[in-house]
């Protein structure tokens, strides 16, 4: 069942169906009925700090652990929605699509932990915002602040050969599970969970405070368990503590590392709040005994509820998935027609699903931003043509499954009417990116930009090894976008020359994982100037194709030059002897550099 609602843009009118999900359950009632009631609160948070009546600081709480952030600019808001595991239904997208139409200029950014973020958006206009996110049961809630942020998973679960399992339904039920709990809502610091159901661990479980890796033991279901991983400016690898972990004990075993975090976690200084640092200044061996006596303490006395479901909708479940769409509504194309731009697309962008005659297609979002437009395209698509759901993967990138294979070019033809067909997903010109100081208080330069520019310079490269290497950027230390785990990482920071301050990038090469599987982080080589990120990264890449060995990894690469001769092979540009105006600007700027940082919200 669907209501249409009329909506108008650019004096186009256009039908933008809404889904009505099925009668509501009492666990739905009472959650729907949570969610409205926090949302009212919030409602009343605003108007109370708009009147004067608390301060910045008192409404800064409320406001983040609802998923709004700061800008640098005044007056406005960026708010994240949160897709616990990254995948939405066709009728979810457009309302995000109809939400970056009324409140954020027909533009919404995906990010690298599997969520929607709309900028720009007035704060009295965020109520109106969460209730119509809420009529599609998308939420905000403890998308930011000290709480467990949004629940990433494989965006391909379900797929494509080798899985272990589909780890969506864990992800889902661990990311209901600890949504608007008491634990969950006030923590030292920001708590992130992974779920990854394929040998290479692509949800980068090492990364996250809990990685839940799929293992099947007996044949019975269950997760090794990684904890105590992060970024930021100190990143660290996680831990093993389970070899591997029945399913069934999956949320008792979260909850009692993340008792110890509330517990044990320094709310003193937010610099040292990570579970990271729990485990680096208590050890591990007195972690695990915490951990286990926690444990024990829930399994004997009970701790929060295990859910039996999630609502409809939450992290794209539907108890009655829609029938597989057939295309009859895409383009019609000329099949004998030769056409290089859709073969380069078939070759970098399609994988031939474990379903025979299905395809798993994955469409190049650059840098994670869309159009209201491309969206509806997206939704459009994957109703006709696929599986009626959406996957946003930590690339900044949409996935689209079961694509009957003899669509491809018809479905090729549809993206590139919205502007979505580009080839070479999850090759080095698909370069992922935090918004940097577009938005967010906290960047020093304009990683955007950057990206921009690196993507131009990097798209169809001649070398088949250099398309298979990584480049992850951010536009300050804390890592939003990933930049210790890229082949190439970059991170913003500042610098002066002749008294003034200029942009820079830290350089940092060889991320990623080495061959037993094992994430490895970047070597940091030397910042450079934003200017000429290009130039450094063109000569290493030069530099490896000329001195590669056969059957080397590029992490193998790097260490066996050492940090010392990529040093060399860009001092020059570390500290240039001539300047020129531009060097003292940021990509996309006009106007001299000058340092703007606020209090930090960080937007990952």
């Amino acid at each position: 069942m669907r209501q249409n609602l009329i909506i108008s843009i650019d004096n186009m009118v256009i039908q933008s169906p809404v889904p009505t999900f099925p009668a509501l359950t009492p666990q739905e009632i009472d959650y729907d009925r949570t969610v409205r009631a926090d949302i009212d609160l919030f409602a009343q948070h605003i108007e109370k700090y708009l009147a004067g009546q608390i301060t910045e600081d008192e409404f800064r709480a409320q406001r983040l652990r609802r998923g709004i952030y700061s800008q640098r600019q005044p007056g406005v808001h960026m708010v994240r929605t949160k897709i616990p595991g990254g995948t939405l239904t066709a009728g979810q997208m457009r309302q995000l699509a109809r939400v970056a139409d009324e409140f954020a200029g027909g533009k919404g950014h995906l990010t690298t932990r599997q969520n929607m973020q709309f900028h720009f958006v007035k704060l009295t206009d965020v109520p109106k915002l969460l209730h119509m996110l809420a009529d599609v049961r998308l939420t905000t809630r403890e998308a930011c602040y000290n709480t467990v942020r949004n629940v990433t998973a494989d965006s391909l679960a379900g797929l494509l050969p080798g899985e272990v399992f589909d780890v969506r339904p864990y992800a889902r039920l661990t990311a209901f599970a600890f949504l608007h709990k008491e634990l969950t809502d006030n923590l030292p610091r920001k708590f992130k969970i992974s779920f990854s159901g394929y040998p290479g661990d692509p949800m980068l479980a090492a990364i996250h405070d809990v990685g839940c890796q799929a293992v099947i033991r007996d044949g019975k279901k269950g997760f090794r368990i990684l904890i105590g991983g992060g970024l930021g400016p100190m990143p660290q690898e996680a831990h093993l503590l389970d070899e591997f972990l029945p399913v069934e004990n999956l949320i008792p075993r979260i909850e009692a590392v993340l008792r110890l975090f509330n517990k044990h976690g320094n709310r003193k200084n937010r610099n040292k709040a990570r579970l990271k640092f729990v485990l680096k200044e208590r050890g591990w061996e007195w972690v695990k005994e915490t951990i286990e006596a926690e444990y024990a303490d829930i399994l004997a006395h009970g701790g929060i509820p295990v859910p039996e479901s999630v609502p409809e909708g939450f992290g794209g479940f539907l108890s009655t998935p829609p029938p597989l769409g057939q295309g009859s509504e895409l383009p019609v194309v000329d099949h004998r027609a030769p056409d290089p731009e859709f073969d380069r697309w078939l070759e970098t962008n399609v994988r031939e699903q474990v379903q025979p005659g299905y395809a798993l297609v994955t469409v190049v979002v650059d840098q994670g931003n869309l159009t209201s437009d491309q969206m509806r395209g997206l939704a459009r698509i994957a109703e006709d043509a696929g599986e009626g759901l959406l996957r946003f993967t930590i690339e900044q990138n949409v996935a689209l499954g079961f694509i009957p294979i003899a669509n491809l070019r018809r479905v090729y033809a549809a993206l590139k009417m919205i502007g979505l067909h580009a080839a070479g997903a999850g090759e080095i010109e698909d370069v992922v990116t935090c918004p940097g100081a577009y938005s967010c208080n906290l960047a020093l330069t304009k990683t955007m930009e950057l990206g921009a520019v690196l993507r131009s310079i990097l798209k169809n490269h001649p070398d088949k090894l250099v398309r298979k290497l990584k480049v992850r950027a951010s536009g300050c230390p804390n890592s939003c976008g990933q930049h210790w785990t890229g082949d190439f990482g970059f991170y913003g920071n500042a610098r002066k020359l002749d008294g003034k301050e200029v942009p820079y990038y830290q350089m940092l090469l060889g991320g990623g994982y080495d061959r037993e599987g094992i994430m490895r982080y970047g070597l940091a080589i030397q910042s450079i100037p934003a200017r000429l990120v290009p130039v450094a990264l063109e000569r290493v890449l030069d530099h490896y194709v000329a001195n590669r060995l056969a059957g080397e990894t590029f992490r193998e690469y790097v260490l066996r030059h050492k940090v010392e001769t990529f040093k060399a092979l860009t001092a020059d540009l570390a500290k240039p002897a001539e300047t020129f105006a531009e060097l003292y600007q940021d990509w996309g700027d006009e106007v001299a550099f000058s340092l703007q940082l606020g209090r930090g919200e960080c937007a990952s």
